[in-house]
């Protein structure tokens, strides 16, 4: 067994993009895990270590050298070696000059395919130390760093300026200079706790050391959890519950590297404000967590975590008091004046806003939107007109002050302002809802108005962008129209709303009058949706060949497809299942060969001969009485039960009836038999397409 040591791997900079800084440390730990791979140096695990100052992995168990490897270069085949002297042939010459070799020394390998020439050679591995450097300058050069930055005259380029490089396998520093530095064995703690530096022992006792003597938790993980820890506790003592925002829990693992959480207070008639407006101001501008009691109403206090253990808190927690107060300020005057006038006086202004050069203002847009809530609206049982002014009044409060400084109250606002104005309770809720599901697994739109607005905006966006040849790339969506899809069907479904896709894009397009250049556009949104639906479908269970059975079929309306979905996945899971898919195969290969597939064959009884294909056509003609009420009820499930009875009958068929009979009327009489049988399945699903 080979030798192994530990490596430790620590990049000392200054501070990194606290948000960006759990992305770097994930594609720092993947790309040197892939590149020791691709080395071929064993290890048993790697471990990942972020804080603001620095990037690091420890690798437990690496090898220290290489595998040797046995390199293989198969030449030409044996039979085209050599001509018919026995001599060697220019091209098994110019492939042993390849591998330099002579050809005396390349070896045969026999295969089911003959007899080749190969040039084999043990090649010894490198020693770790000595590939390290380059694994390591590949892993930095592949994160995900969008804009990299270059410092003073030194060489290299990184996302912020590097300080220090520790490189220590074992106990033996790896001797390397990469970005302006050259690695060691220190590091550096706390910049005002312990800013001397500290030597690290072994790559085992990095993170201790750095916990005991340079107060930084290097753990992200462990870090933002004595985070979160402590933010719950002192949200406790204030007599409330912290609200914890995760994204803000993230930003702020990544900002501190000791993290002390102490608690300050704002004077209480800022309560009179909307709550998000507050906590949005506490979260963006101040990194404060914000408390509310347990009736969810906000508490005047807010929680900060410090990068220090103060030596007087006070003084700490009255400075951030003092900060607060302007920001909590500035928030009360945007309400103010944004409540000096109704949010329908703003409309006006969404003409002078673009959404999007060829389609428009975003006053333009509201009248498209307004056009299919209100259709959408009569077609779930909603309200027309709430609709229609719910789609006018949407998009108002962008121009709001506060929104203009808060925009991610976009719609929350808008709800409390259309309240304060008098507008109708749904009509207000809309305004909130059109944005929802904001992200995955969000709640989504629970009143007819507000789930008629979303879609027709998610709709009108689709088609608009599709429309004029602009679909999100394999790297660009920048109108989020993977989540505007999957909102569509997700609203759809999961409120059991009876909606046809195909009616609704057909009719957005059509709003969009002389404005769209791809008129076939309705298509390309189509498959766009069903390639969500498909990734929606497998994560609720079913399996992909369930899925391509009900596409086959091409139905336009989600729940209608769901439907069929849920029947086909009962279907399969029946004794009979198998047996029937791979009939329907084989009748589907033999109406295909022929160009016997047609709908509404008919079928002449005097023409039927043996015993059990008038059976078959018995039980053909039977099983479409029984579940023609069932199909008008959608009940797929309850037809496809009744279909599997016909199991042993068509097996019958297909063991004692030769389909391709000499007599042409007799043979064609059986492809009508077969395209009948063939389409009491596919009035839900190929089952050709079930695997076994």
């Amino acid at each position: 067994m080979s030798e192994t040591r530990d490596l430790l791997i620590e990049l000392g900079t200054e501070e990194l993009p606290p948000k960006a800084l759990s992305k770097l440390i994930n594609a720092f730990e993947i790309g040197i895990e892939q590149d020791l791979r691709e080395a071929k140096l064993g290890f048993e695990q790697i471990q990942a270590y972020a804080a603001p100052r620095r990037l690091a992995v420890v690798v437990d168990g690496l090898a220290t050298k290489q595998q040797d490897q046995l390199i293989e270069r198969r030449g030409p085949a044996l039979s085209a070696a050599f001509d018919d002297q026995g001599q060697p042939t220019k091209a098994v010459q110019g492939f042993a000059r390849s591998c330099g070799v002579e050809v005396d020394a390349l070896e045969t390998l026999e295969t089911d395919k003959g007899a080749w020439l190969v040039f084999r050679q043990e090649q010894k591995g490198a020693e770790t130390s000595a590939v390290i450097g380059d694994i390591l300058q590949k892993a930095l050069a592949a994160l995900p760093i969008p804009k990299r930055m270059r410092w003073g005259d030194l060489p290299g380029e990184f996302v912020r300026p590097v300080h220090w490089l520790v490189l220590l396998f074992g106990n033996d520093v790896i001797p390397l200079e990469i970005l302006g530095v050259s690695s060691g064995k220190t590091t550096r703690g706390h910049r005002f706790h312990h800013p001397e530096e500290i030597t690290i022992a072994s790559p085992q006792s990095y993170a201790k050391q750095l916990m005991d003597d340079g107060y930084v938790v290097v753990d992200m993980s462990e870090r933002q959890e004595i985070i979160r820890q402590q933010v719950v506790d002192l949200g406790e003592k204030l007599g409330g519950q912290a609200v914890i925002n995760q994204d803000l829990l993230d930003e702020v693992t990544g900002l501190v590297e000791w993290p002390v959480a102490l608690s300050g207070e704002y004077d209480r008639r800022f309560l009179e404000l909307p709550a998000e407006a507050l906590i949005s101001s506490m979260e963006e501008h101040q990194k404060y967590f914000a408390v509310r009691d347990k009736d969810n109403t906000l508490l005047p206090y807010f929680i900060t975590i410090c990068n220090i253990e103060s030596k007087d808190p006070a003084q700490v927690v009255a400075g951030n008091e003092r900060v607060i107060l302007p920001r909590l300020s500035d928030a009360a005057f945007f309400w103010e004046t944004d409540r000096k006038q109704a949010l329908i006086d703003s409309q006006d202004k969404l003409k002078t806003i673009v959404f999007q050069n060829k389609l428009g203002s975003v006053h333009n847009k509201s009248e498209r939107v307004a056009d299919l809530a209100e259709s959408i609206a009569k077609q779930i049982d909603g309200d027309e007109s709430l609709a229609r002014r719910a789609a006018m009044l949407a998009k108002c409060d962008l121009v709001t002050e506060m929104v203009g400084e808060f925009p991610d109250l976009q719609g929350i606002m808008g709800r409390y302002y259309a309240q304060l104005d008098g507008e109708h309770d749904e009509v207000s809720e809309a305004l909130d809802e059109q944005y929802l599901p904001r992200f995955a697994g969000d709640k989504l739109p629970q009143t007819r108005t507000g789930q008629a607005l979303s879609l027709a905006e998610k709709i009108d966006t689709l088609v608009g962008l599709f429309s004029i040849g602009q679909p999100p790339t394999g790297v660009k969506d920048p109108f989020a129209l993977r989540r505007a899809a999957l909102g569509v069907l997700r609203i759809i479904i999961e409120n059991n709303l009876r909606l046809d896709l195909e009616t609704l894009l057909t009719s957005a397009l059509n709003n969009l009058g002389d404005i769209a250049t791809e008129k076939d556009c309705v298509d390309a949104v189509m498959q766009y949706l069903f390639e969500r639906l498909r990734g929606y479908a497998l994560e609720h269970g079913y399996q992909s060949d369930v899925f391509e059975a009900v596409l086959a079929m091409k139905p336009t309306a989600p729940i209608d497809y769901m439907a069929r979905l849920a029947a086909v996945a009962d279907f399969r899971t029946l004794d009979q299942a198998d047996s029937l898919a791979a009939a329907n195969k084989r009748i589907g290969n033999i109406l295909r060969k022929n160009n016997a597939e047609q709908s509404g064959a008919v079928i002449d009884a005097q023409l039927l001969i043996e015993p059990t294909e008038k059976a078959l056509a018995d039980k053909v003609k039977s099983v479409q009485t029984q579940v023609a009420p069932l199909l008008a009820e959608s009940d797929y499930t309850a037809v496809l039960t009744e279909l599997a009875s016909m199991r042993e009958t068509v097996d019958a068929f297909f063991d004692q009836v030769m389909v391709m009979a000499e007599d042409v009327a007799v043979r064609e009489n059986r492809l009508a038999l077969l395209n009948q049988t063939r389409a009491l399945f596919l009035e839900i699903a190929d089952i050709s397409l079930l695997q076994a």
